[in-house]
């Protein structure tokens, strides 16, 4: 097959076309030029030569699939669970480790030069993760009134209308497609197990799966919860109210017998539309209903709510650095911004004078406060509200909320709010410690503050490995500071 056309007639949907696949795009795809035209594909490997059938044509790329691997990458790995390729996670599973790391670090720098100017001489290589596997301590399923079958499972004479439920995960790219999970390697050995029988109970219970298409159905979401260091399991199922409770009572009665490793057990109903794995109204089945974890020789108190990093031996040494970068000498205090149930400010408290939490969830607030005392601190407080009307106040009122020397924040993947980083500038630290999850918009926070700071280190850190996912820390500090130091 040669590709010796120009792109508009030789890449029309349907198209097949041969790629040498130059690299991974930020985001993961992988990426390689048909006379020039870009074409994106998943699951593809750099150095690999493909077949590709052409899926979407746009003016100036193209998005394809892998139909036949020609010539094999020194990159490529075998992937080790037999759902790659359907299941929407772990999308770099067929790259060697090392070598995901180091896109890993290409993608940070090319965020960071591209967004910001900084150069590669101020971006550290990638902190690795210590488990590649069974790293996760938290992972949710999805109920569906029947499992999604690729075209290989209907050829084997699958039945797609088997059973009244499916239980899974997300195929790719898509809600409303759920396939039955049989392995998994992301959080243990024990959570397929648990998946496996809690779907074989739930089909021969009779009742049916909740359906996104007519919002009709019971079953809607499992979340399993972990202590890696602690060994407590949390299992929470979440059902819509057109069912008996009886029924989940004895679903837990069978669980607790069969899963002696399931610390506790809580229930929630929710009869929102919205495809999201929480509860308007939740009770304990059995055990406390929270589970506990240790980090950085802190406990923390995790509810079936709240946030807490997903991957905890990462996420330990990422507060290390936290820590390492503050170089605090215990008479500072701290901001800590996006704050959460509080993990980075217990991390920092003992360390400082104080430690001022900003959040915008109440219910994060209270566990922060409640961790606080299960560790026995009382010098951090925590605020409830918008970040950027919080910060404002402080300004106009100093001796309540003392002006920072350090503040750390850790937005979501969309950053901070431009007012947010305007409030940041007026309180001028003369240090910031910035946490993010998304180097693209790290880059952009960091060219607004980069005319007053000077930006010293980046540690980027693989909290989920086989993925294109990234954490950052980066460490700021004052111009005038460096200047005379």
């Amino acid at each position: 097959m040669t590709n010796n056309m120009t792109p508009s007639t030789s890449l029309a949907k349907g198209s097949e076309v041969d790629l040498f696949i130059e690299k991974l795009a930020f985001g993961g795809k992988a990426l390689g030029r048909v006379n020039g035209f870009v074409v994106f594909v998943d699951y593809a490997v750099p150095g690999q030569k493909v077949r590709v059938r052409i899926t979407r044509k746009k003016s100036q790329f193209a998005e394809g699939k892998v139909i036949q691997c020609l010539e094999q990458s020194l990159a490529y790995e075998e992937p080790f669970c037999p759902h790659f390729g359907l299941c929407g996670g772990c999308q770099w599973q067929n790259l060697a480790y090392a070598q995901q790391l180091d896109w890993k670090r290409i993608h940070v720098q090319e965020c960071l030069q591209h967004l910001a100017g900084l150069t590669p001489d101020e971006i550290q290589p990638p902190a690795a993760s210590s488990q590649p596997r069974y790293y996760r301590n938290k992972m949710e399923f999805t109920f569906a009134p029947r499992p999604w079958l690729t075209a290989a499972d209907l050829a084997a004479g699958k039945n797609p209308l088997e059973g009244v439920c499916a239980l899974g995960l997300h195929a790719r790219a898509s809600f409303s497609r759920v396939f039955d999970v049989q392995e998994c390697f992301l959080q243990s050995p024990q959570t397929p197990e648990i998946v496996r029988e809690v779907r074989d109970w739930c089909r021969d219970s009779g009742l049916p799966a909740y359906d996104t298409r007519n919002h009709q159905g019971f079953w809607r979401f499992l979340v399993l919860r972990e202590g890696k260091r602690t060994s407590q399991t949390l299992l929470h199922l979440i059902t819509t109210d057109q069912g008996e409770a009886t029924v989940v009572e004895a679903l837990a009665s069978h669980l607790r017998s069969r899963f002696p490793a399931i610390t506790s057990m809580v229930y929630s109903r929710n009869s929102k539309k919205a495809q999201v794995a929480s509860g308007e109204a939740s009770r304990t089945l059995w055990g406390e209903g929270f589970i506990e974890e240790e980090l950085g020789g802190l406990r923390f108190r995790i509810s079936p709510q709240s946030f807490f990093q997903t991957n905890t031996l990462a996420a330990e040494a990422l507060y290390g650095e936290i820590i390492r970068l503050g170089e605090f000498s215990g008479g500072e205090t701290v901001w800590d911004l996006y704050c959460g149930t509080g993990t980075i400010a217990l991390s920092v408290a003992s360390r400082v004078r104080r430690v001022v939490g900003f959040e915008l969830v109440p219910e994060a607030i209270n566990d922060a406060y409640k961790n606080c005392r299960l560790n026995g601190l009382d010098n951090c407080q925590f605020l409830s509200g918008d970040l950027k009307d919080l910060i404002q106040e402080s300004l106009r009122d100093p001796q309540h909320h003392p002006v920072p020397d350090v503040v750390i924040t850790d937005p979501p993947r969309a950053g901070m709010h431009p007012q947010v980083v305007k409030a940041l500038r007026e309180l001028a630290p003369r240090r910031i410690i910035a946490v993010s999850c998304n180097p693209a918009t790290l880059a952009r926070d960091l060219a607004l503050l980069q005319d007053q700071y000077d930006i010293l280190t980046i540690q980027p850190f693989d909290l989920f490995p086989h993925t294109s996912h990234i954490e950052c820390v980066a460490r700021l500090e004052m111009r005038h500071q460096v200047a005379s130091a």
